[in-house]
């Protein structure tokens, strides 16, 4: 079976359904293009092993075997799946 791929998986949803299903901070990041100021992001501590999924629409983003210490002040992984 083929791996999905975000392409192959549109979300469409309005922005009151948005605002609903995000909470703020995810809803600027996703949808206002914002970003997280380094070393804020709760991600920079978690080592459970696993899947990361992207909040907007639940599809696989990232390895956690692949999570490096890049010294940027973001979680950084390679590569994206």
């Amino acid at each position: 079976m083929a791996e999905k791929k975000a392409s192959d998986h549109p979300v469409a949803k309005s922005d009151e359904e948005w605002r609903k299903t995000l909470s703020p901070e995810q809803y600027r990041v996703l949808r206002e293009h914002g970003t997280e100021r380094a070393g804020t992001s709760p991600l920079n501590a978690e080592k459970r092993k696993g899947i990361f999924l992207c909040a907007g629409c639940g599809m696989p983003l990232f390895d956690s075997s692949t999570k490096f210490e890049s010294g940027s002040g973001w979680p950084s992984f390679y590569p994206p799946r």
